[in-house]
């Protein structure tokens, strides 16, 4: 049976009226992130040459490069990344092998209900960077828009820190969530959490620091080990939430390369919205 949701998104995008608005950042060679992707490329003219050569493997060794049309054969990549590299996806399985006694669920396990349906943007623009963003200040948040959150909606997290993408400080300046508010959202019935900064906890660095200080292990990725408690994905390196042009039922979709017994998949989130918006 199809939901209401589904046919509410289908008939908007049938009808030619669809506004589409990416939320995703993009895999890029040299990116302001730890471990950046590293990204062979080959041009038209150098496809010629290997695809000639895979031809000559295959037994026939007569043809060359220069034989393709205009001496041109196909572009294409390699590429070497982590999963969690760009805009991507984490499965349970990233923050501990069980959730609550039972198994984690890796990438390939996620069910693609949990992956589409309405978002509620979260305005934590206003938050120091280096802080924890707390179940009272989240609580806050759906007050201010009066929103009640219910059963499979997707929560997004605006902090603006996708602004400082390809500069140093996009790893070190933004909020990040913690325990406390990481579970408060999922008993609220919501599967997937969204972020448009590098990453769900504060900064490496902060949690450093703190853990340093304090000598207490709480400090380090309290959101991501929340996920050994209650299940749930977060969506890591989003972007353009301002973009959005309301904060509440945002339709979004946001299904993940599915990498076997993995711990994340690639994502590109994309609202769909009626074009009169």
């Amino acid at each position: 049976m199809v939901s209401k949701y589904a046919m509410s998104v289908w008939n908007t995008v049938a009808s030619g009226d669809a506004e589409f608005i990416d939320l995703s950042i993009g895999l890029e060679p040299d990116a302001s992130e730890p471990f950046p992707p590293e990204i062979e490329y080959w041009d038209h003219e150098t496809g010629a040459e290997l695809l000639a050569s895979n031809l000559n493997e295959l037994g026939y060794e007569d043809i060359e490069g220069s034989d393709f049309p205009d001496g041109m054969g196909l572009a294409w990549e390699e590429l070497t990344l982590i999963p969690h590299a760009g805009t991507h996806l984490d499965a349970p399985w990233h923050y501990g092998p069980e959730v609550d006694g039972e198994p984690s669920r890796t990438i390939d396990e996620i069910p693609l209900e949990w992956c589409a349906g309405n978002a509620v943007v979260l305005d934590f623009t206003w938050k120091e960077p280096r802080t924890e963003i707390s179940a009272e200040e989240l609580e806050a948040q759906l007050e201010e828009l009066d929103h009640e959150l219910s059963e499979g909606e997707i929560v997004l997290i605006e902090t603006g820190a996708d602004e400082l993408w390809g500069t140093e400080e996009y790893t070190l300046e933004f909020p990040g969530m913690g325990a406390e508010g990481t579970k408060y959202l999922v008993e609220q019935g919501v599967k997937v959490i969204g972020t448009d900064a590098y990453g769900f906890d504060k900064p490496f660095a902060e949690m450093g620091r703190r853990y340093a200080e304090s000598g207490d292990d709480a400090e380090l990725w309290p959101a991501h080990f929340a996920g050994r408690e209650v299940e749930y994905c977060q969506i890591e390196s989003m972007a353009n939430l301002d973009e959005l042009p309301r904060r509440t039922d945002v339709p979004l979709v946001t299904f993940p390369i599915s990498i076997e017994r993995a711990s994340a998949g690639w994502v590109r989130p994309v609202a769909i919205l009626e074009g009169e918006e």
